[in-house]
């Protein structure tokens, strides 16, 4: 079974996050909700420096994401890799809700570590 290999989940509430998030850092996370005691991700994404103000960016945006998962990452790559296995992992544009595969940050040529894209 595929995981996410984050924490959580949690209501996806300002008041959820503030006390979750307890570290400004780069990081990624899903959006979803529970189906009995399954997370269905409907989203992934990453943040490059700041998860917790880009969780709280999604508060209130889609009803339809009712709780979120998260983990850090110490470096920005390592936030890339993640957010494009995770992509990949949950079904891509085809299941998820992200319209595009992930982007690389800027000023890097790293490449997606499951598919050709950057080629």
């Amino acid at each position: 079974m595929t995981s996410l290999n984050m924490n959580g989940s949690y209501d996806l509430t300002e008041q959820k996050i503030e006390e979750t998030i307890t570290k400004k850092s780069a990081g990624n996370y899903a959006l979803g909700y529970m189906n009995d005691k399954t997370f269905i991700v409907l989203y992934v994404g990453r943040s490059d420096s700041d998860l917790k103000e880009r969780l709280l960016s999604w508060v209130g945006k889609d009803s339809k994401y009712k709780q979120f998962k998260y983990s850090y990452a110490e470096t920005i790559k390592e936030a890339f890799l993640k957010e494009c296995n995770n992509f990949h992992d949950f079904g891509e544009v085809e299941k998820l809700d992200n319209e595009i595969h992930p982007d690389r940050p800027d000023n890097t040529n790293w490449n997606c570590p499951r598919c050709k894209i950057f080629d």
